[in-house]
């Protein structure tokens, strides 16, 4: 069982796609780490050795900031837009969509659930 990050990776999943699930690592960030401890990206979870596991541990923490600290990092980064008051920090108060979508239809998870018309309520 390969633990990198705190998270147990998969598996039966090649390297490659299990490094994914932790959070802060994508599909390139992945690549990346694989190419820099020099591992092959073909190879399965369950057939690293300890030495392989060991180099990918090290990439990721000395060259990526992943799960519990970037998860801290963005929500300090939204407090603070929220504390000074901009209109990023609004809309983040509001829960409304910040990055300039429109609200007049759409926006359904960031407003809220289903609204109902009138004659909608009134079935027999």
């Amino acid at each position: 069982m390969a633990r990198i990050a705190g998270v147990d990776l998969p598996r039966e999943k090649r390297i490659e796609a299990a490094l994914t699930y932790i959070y802060g690592i994508g599909d390139a960030s992945s690549r990346e780490i694989i190419k820099a401890a020099g591992v092959n990206p073909d190879t399965r979870v369950k057939d690293l050795t300890n030495e392989d596991i060991a180099k990918i541990r090290q990439v990721v923490a000395t060259d990526y900031k992943v799960e519990g600290a970037l998860r801290t990092e963005i929500t300090m980064s939204i407090k603070r837009l929220m504390d000074i008051g901009c209109y990023r920090g609004l809309r983040h108060r509001r829960g409304l969509p910040v990055r300039g979508q429109r609200t007049h239809t759409n926006a359904r998870t960031r407003r809220g659930g289903k609204r109902r018309t009138l004659g909608a309520s009134k079935k027999k």
